[in-house]
């Protein structure tokens, strides 16, 4: 299973290139991606995350069917086209900062342009957590992490947080850390 990369590490601020639709490998990319997605818990990720600089995330926000099916949505070159309403304020954990929620701030709507792996050009709209994890990975995709989408007085708040976590040994999908997991 591919690996996640976790903050500090500066690949996480690098701006990620665009993906070539014909490039077959973003297939497989993007399997891997959903795999590690959902072994911890996630309901999004980029390929920044797991070390690949290409603009490509995966998402899935829906509970899974009665079958035990799940939708996962692979977007190649997603860019926000818009967002709208009034900011909300959220918390938000991340696969990449294990351990802690931090309250960001955002437009409940987001409309996003993107691509499939046929080269398609496609559109989603939505608001809720879909609104919310589309705007929180491309911003990955964009070099920003949650610590730079936190207002100033919650990214210190946050940062020590995470700081503490990681003393504790929190992994990708945990959102809290036990203190008695002291080592």
């Amino acid at each position: 299973m591919l690996k996640i990369i976790q903050s500090p590490d500066p690949l996480l601020n690098q701006v990620s290139e665009p993906c070539d639709p014909s490039d077959r490998s973003l297939k497989k990319l993007a399997k891997q991606m959903e795999k590690a997605m959902y072994a911890t818990d996630g309901v999004g990720i980029a390929a920044p995350q797991v070390g690949v600089l290409k603009r490509l995330i995966v998402v899935e926000t829906t509970p899974e069917d009665e079958d035990g099916a799940r939708n996962p949505l692979a977007l190649l070159n997603p860019e926000i086209v818009e967002t709208w309403g009034e900011p909300e304020i959220n918390e938000e954990g991340c696969l990449s900062c294990p351990g802690i929620y931090v309250p960001i701030e955002r437009k409940p709507w987001a409309r996003v342009r993107y691509q499939d792996f046929k080269g398609e050009e496609w559109e989603i709209e939505s608001d809720g957590l879909l609104g919310r994890c589309l705007q929180h990975e491309i911003d990955h995709l964009n070099g920003i992490t949650l610590f730079e989408s936190a207002s100033p007085r919650e990214r210190i708040k946050a940062l020590a947080a995470y700081e503490e976590a990681r003393r504790l040994g929190a992994k990708p999908g945990e959102v809290s850390v036990d203190k008695r997991m002291v080592r």
